[in-house]
């Protein structure tokens, strides 16, 4: 591993490459904080899929992406005199020294928990009106239901345990079985989206992230799926015109084939 005059060097040059980059390159100097922000979802993205995938060769490639682009905001801050990378470095930096109190002050913490609990009270203080007011509302909705979750847990409003909230699950089952014998649409989503809320907090009981379990379940399908298209093909036959049940044989085979190289 590199020592720490050298992770700063690494920094610096990154800085001035792209110092250089917004001078000289069409591109790079074309760019603003708006036509970016597209570009740095894609690659947090990416990272999820790298780290997903446990890459770490793809991981740290993936975190160079993104360090690019705080590098290049920090660049077209520094430009509209509003912020530079120390201003961006300073303000985290200083953040996490005030909401450490039981690190940089004299707050006395036993868990995790009352790190979390502390951290909630905190922003309070720091003129968050609600402990919900620093959810992204562009978030996506399961990882949204998540972060909303966990932070209403750490002020106290939470279950005891996790038998109660797969009661709450089984209720909400029970209302959209309702909704759904009365054929009613709206109420229908509506309760729908009460069972996600619902397994979404269950999975927090349970320390499962249900994005991550959501994930492993689509490639476990896209991996299965593309099995049985390549094994029906190669036995010159139409997936469109069999049967379910005729398709099922090879979904039971695209199984096995997991089982044996498990």
């Amino acid at each position: 591993m590199h020592t720490r005059e050298e992770q700063l060097k690494a920094i610096e040059r990154l800085l001035n490459i792209m110092d250089e980059l917004r001078e000289k390159c069409p591109w790079d100097r074309k760019q603003t904080l708006e036509s970016l922000r597209h570009l740095t979802i894609e690659e947090t993205y990416e990272l999820a899929d790298a780290i997903l995938d446990n890459d770490l060769t793809e991981i740290k490639k993936e975190l160079g992406d993104l360090l690019l682009h705080i590098a290049f905001y920090s660049k077209i801050g520094s430009e509209k005199n509003a912020f530079d990378i120390a201003d961006v470095a300073h303000g985290i930096s200083n953040k996490l020294v005030d909401r450490h109190p039981h690190i940089y002050g004299d707050v006395e913490v036993q868990s995790e928990e009352d790190v979390k609990k502390n951290w909630e009270k905190l922003k309070l203080k720091e003129g968050n009106k609600s402990v919900l007011s620093g959810v992204p509302k562009s978030l996506p909705a399961m990882v949204k239901a998540s972060r909303i979750q966990d932070k209403v847990a750490a002020v106290g409003f939470d279950w005891d345990q996790k038998e109660q909230v797969f009661e709450k699950v089984k209720e909400e089952l029970e209302e959209l079985t309702k909704e759904v014998n009365d054929n009613n649409q709206d109420q229908i989503e509506a309760e729908f989206g009460d069972v996600l809320f619902s397994m979404i907090n269950y999975a927090r009981f349970l320390n499962i992230n249900p994005e991550n379990a959501l994930e492993r379940t689509n490639k476990k399908f896209i991996k299965r799926f593309q099995w049985i298209e390549n094994a029906i093909a190669q036995e010159e036959k139409d997936m469109q015109k069999m049967s379910l049940k005729e398709i099922d044989v090879f979904w039971e085979q695209a199984k096995e084939k997991e089982k044996t190289y498990e």
